[in-house]
């Protein structure tokens, strides 16, 4: 059986930093930050008392008040990228045969906020079970699968992946691999987040998992820094068409890239801590490269997992030196993370995105915050500090990584 080569041909994003592709991708290229003091609940009590929300944001600009609440705000984000993506494939009026045409859509954590709305409520109701006939439904992981296919009709595989920070990846690799072998020929694939609630930040927060720089948000996450002392928590959705490619050229649509290779590994080492030595994400990074028939030096951007936390950072840059030396010549590495915070199970969809989006621009994003490398980086990385760099892009590689020790990388190359 021959396999078949997938292309992306639409992209959709909501980002802390930009709430369209356009926006996100202008926000990248400008260093912005999308850290701030929450807005969401208050946060006197909390340790750390910010967050990367996204701004300006109504779902009753997308939705009916009545569709609306039946939805928790992961759902919401997740259709409003998909249908960016989907517009941007041209999808709609297409014509193509949409028992062919699926979603594969994951969420690290689902409908958290809804989850803790509804048992407060129960708690202070004196335990009275008035719980919302929607419940259910809305904190489920899988609805925003489901409700993108409902949504246009979309009748192919349908799914949720689940590896916490590396589920949106996950997405991608499974998307990939149901069109390559003829399962389909479009899916609607990225990830949604919407965890900026009391829950979450308390609960990463006594993990020590995050930043505390209250009075510098801004300059608080800040990936491969010495001074760096946690992630920051993010929010929003990344959506990413992909298409068989003969399916996409017979239809006229415009293809930005083609994935070529994916990795999918487990640390096997610890509950939430990576590998110290970055041995899973160095195995994960070479089968994406062996699978997409590439070398080490064929790799022009590197969008790392880097959140900013002091142990995982290393671990990473660890792995990029086994895989790719401590001096690469011709790679960029960034991590974006750096303006978005860490979006849990959307981030490896919007650094896809990013990625794809440095190929059409060439041009790198930043690492903004980058003050005082952490010795334990090797100083031959070009880790593009604070300001974008225009240089060509033809080969992209994307890493996620998540609690249990999943790795999850994908490979993009411009067609």
């Amino acid at each position: 059986m021959q396999l078949k080569r997938v292309v992306v041909t639409g992209l959709g994003a909501l980002t802390p930093i930009g709430n369209t592709v356009a926006e996100y991708w202008n926000g990248l290229v400008s260093g912005k930050s999308g850290a701030a003091p929450i807005t969401k609940f208050d946060t006197t009590l909390f340790k750390t008392r910010f967050a990367c929300e996204i701004k300006g944001f109504d779902p009753l600009n997308f939705f009916d008040k009545k569709e609306a609440r039946k939805m928790d705000g992961y759902s919401h984000y997740a259709i409003v990228a998909a249908d960016e993506a989907i517009a941007d494939a041209g999808l709609a009026d297409s014509g193509v045969n949409k028992q062919r045409v699926g979603v594969i859509w994951a969420s690290g954590i689902g409908g958290l906020y809804s989850f803790q709305e509804e048992v407060i409520a129960y708690a202070n109701g004196n335990r009275n079970p008035r719980f919302s006939p929607f419940f259910i439904t809305k904190m489920i992981a899988n609805m925003a699968s489901g409700l993108i296919s409902i949504r246009h009709g979309f009748m192919g595989v349908n799914f949720t992946p689940v590896s916490a920070c590396a589920s949106s990846t996950h997405s991608l690799i499974e998307a990939y691999n149901h069109i390559r072998l003829g399962k389909a020929d479009v899916i609607v694939t990225g990830g949604s987040e919407y965890v900026v609630t009391e829950s979450a930040v308390g609960g990463f927060s006594n993990m020590k998992a995050l930043s505390e720089r209250n009075d510098d948000p801004a300059a608080a996450s800040r990936p491969f820094d010495a001074n760096r002392d946690g992630f920051v928590l993010g929010e929003g959705a990344g959506a990413i068409v992909l298409e068989e490619y003969e399916h996409a050229k017979a239809r006229g649509a415009r293809i930005y890239a083609e994935l070529v290779g994916t990795g999918a590994t487990a640390d096997a080492y610890h509950m939430t801590g990576t590998h110290p030595e970055g041995l899973g994400a160095a195995m994960a990074m070479q089968e994406a490269l062996r699978e997409a028939g590439l070398q080490p030096a064929d790799v022009d951007y590197l969008n790392v997992h880097a959140t900013s936390t002091p142990i995982g950072d290393v671990s990473e840059a660890k792995a990029i030196e086994t895989v790719f030396g401590s001096t690469p010549e011709r790679l960029h590495i960034s991590a974006t993370k750096s303006m978005t915070g860490h979006l849990l199970g959307a981030a490896g969809a919007i650094e896809g995105v990013a990625g794809i989006l440095a190929m059409q621009h060439n041009c790198i994003p930043p690492t903004i915050n980058q003050q005082d490398r952490d010795e334990h980086v090797p100083a031959g990385f070009d880790l593009t500090p604070n300001v974008a760099v225009e240089t060509t892009v033809d080969v992209v590689m994307s890493n996620t990584f998540g609690f249990g020790g999943h790795n999850a990388i994908v490979v993009f190359q411009r067609v």
